[in-house]
């Protein structure tokens, strides 16, 4: 074998050998892509210090609980949303992921919450080896999720609003005193039952609820939620639904 040939063989082994090596690197990524689950970041301990820090903070502000129980009803709520729908696994998966972190941001603070948790969540998800095509997606459903600010843009964030903002219940109250409940303490105190039903053959979403009349009538919860109550209407739009509403067997919207 003449120096040609010998160069030649060398060449070609090396390219096979950075080819390989190629390979195992996005087999890697994939593998890791693949291992992004709403399971694994529920047991994440930087995602689970990250709510408790914000449920803390609330609080101390006089909010009700945001805390992991919150989250993970929220997740449950908008992935059972989708599936029911008929949505891809995948899409289901997504929207419990940004049920579970779509508080986060009320670690940094409470005004802009939306938006700040969207960052953090975008990072996250990237550090955990996200694609960025699914992190933008949770990353847009969680900036998007506050009615001051936000609304419905896409199927998963459709579902993380209905979910959310449906999670009404009384033991979400951290105010003892009744005497110095503010309107949103009342009206949750008042929510002794409620259920989210969802009929993909009649394209009904639907919220049913029983209160206590002595702490709150049907028309306080109807005008102290109302904003979050036509952002639900127009989510489940978004989703090919209407969205109803009855307190007490009487429907108010």
């Amino acid at each position: 074998m003449d120096i040609q040939e010998i160069i030649y063989e060398e060449g070609t082994q090396e390219k096979e050998f950075r080819e390989k090596g190629s390979r195992g690197k996005k087999n890697k990524k994939t593998e890791s892509q693949q291992k992004v689950t709403y399971d694994g970041i529920r047991k994440d301990p930087e995602i689970h210090l990250l709510i408790e820090k914000g449920n803390e903070m609330l609080g101390i502000l006089g909010y009700t609980e945001h805390s992991v129980k919150h989250a993970a009803k929220v997740a449950k709520a908008s992935g059972d949303i989708l599936k029911k729908l008929g949505y891809g696994k995948r899409v289901i998966e997504l929207s419990r992921i940004a049920g579970y972190m779509h508080d986060i941001g009320n670690s940094i603070n409470r005004n802009d919450h939306a938006h700040s948790g969207a960052i953090l969540a975008y990072q996250l998800l990237k550090e955990r080896g996200m694609p960025l095509e699914e992190a933008i997606k949770v990353a847009s459903a969680i900036g998007n999720h506050d009615e001051k600010t936000g609304t419905a843009v896409d199927a998963i964030s459709a579902a993380l609003i209905i979910g959310d903002k449906t999670d009404v219940r009384r033991n979400r109250v951290r105010n003892r005193q009744i005497s110095g409940f503010d309107a949103h303490d009342r009206v949750n105190y008042a929510v002794l039952s409620s259920e989210l039903t969802v009929s993909a053959e009649k394209k009904i979403i639907q919220m049913d609820m029983d209160l206590d009349d002595s702490m709150c009538t049907v028309m306080d919860y109807f005008e102290i939620f109302l904003e979050r109550m036509v952002m639900c209407r127009r989510a489940a739009e978004l989703l090919g639904c209407r969205f109803k509403l009855t307190a007490n067997g009487s429907k108010l919207c």
